[in-house]
Formats: C-alpha cells, structure tokens, sequence
C-alpha cells in the first residue's frame, strides 16, 4: 500500500469511527437513571443471564410477576439485577418495570394502621409475600405497603426491595 493509500484509508477510518463512536457509546451507557435503584418483574417468566445479550446463557429462570430486582449495572437494553437472596445476572429491560415492590423477609411480620409499633395490626404476611411499595416518606423506619388489597406500614428491616437511606413519595 503507498504512503498516500495509506493516508487514504486512515482518514476514511477516522472519519467512520468518529460518526458511529457516539451511538456505539450511547447503546453501551443505558438508561442514564441512577444505580443502584430498585424494579420489579413485568412478566411471569423471566430469563436471568449471565451476560448482557441472547448470546449469553440462561442462568436461572424467574416465575413470579412482580419480583422486585435491584439495578446494580446496565450496558444497552440490558440491567444487571440482584434479587433479595443476592443473586446476580442480566435481564433484558422489556421485562422489568418501575413499579415499586418489595418481598418480606425472615418470618411472619404484621403490617400496622400507623407507622407505630403499638398501633393495630392490619394484617400479619409471611415471608416471601410480594406486595406493592407505596411510600417511604422519610428515614423513620417504616414504609406503607399494599398486600393483597390491604394497607398499612411495615418497617423496613422487616422486607426487601428499598435502598437504605432511599425517601419515596
């Protein structure tokens, strides 16, 4: 190849890579919303990856609508998500949605009229009982929940699928 080939060629490739380094860089970043940050399941069977594409294998397969999923990582169309029990891997995003939910943990908890400890009960839930998070509007320690058409509060160390130190309206 002669020098001005060469030259050529460099300048055809620089002008190409720097027309599509942006989209390329845009699929690569995601949604651009903060991590981590919590989803749930938008459909009853959902295919946990163990990389960001079809190409990568089916590492577990999810059978509950509604899970809740924490985003950790996102590359494209594709979020990296950890499950209440910690495990990790990729789903596509057409299937989770932002709907807030939240799974109880440990034993059977009792949901109260008020954010108090001494308040009426509204219901007692078992662990691993999906429901709907409504609100935690500040860092007192309780959330208000929905469980199957009951509503009331729950405190936090009591479920999971809310950051720490996470306010929600």
């Amino acid at each position: 190849m002669s020098r001005s080939h060469f030259s050529v060629f460099f300048c055809v490739l620089v002008f190409v890579f720097g027309f599509f380094a942006p989209a390329f860089s845009a699929a690569e970043k995601g949604s651009g919303l903060p991590l981590p940050r919590f989803v749930s399941l938008r459909a009853g069977e959902v295919n946990l990856r163990t990389g960001p594409g079809v190409q990568y294998p089916v590492d577990w397969v999810y059978h509950r609508q509604s899970l809740p999923m924490e985003i950790i990582a996102e590359y494209g169309t594709w979020r990296k998500v950890r499950d209440w029990q910690g495990t990790q891997g990729w789903v596509h995003q057409s299937m989770v949605g932002a709907g807030r939910t939240f799974i109880v943990t440990g034993e059977t908890r009792t949901i109260r009229r008020k954010s108090d400890p001494k308040s009426g009960p509204v219901a007692r839930v078992e662990a691993g009982v999906v429901g709907r998070l409504l609100s935690c509007p500040d860092l007192n320690g309780w959330c208000r929940v929905e469980v199957a058409g009951q509503t009331g509060w729950l405190r936090r160390v009591e479920f999971w699928g809310v950051l720490r130190n996470e306010v929600m309206q």
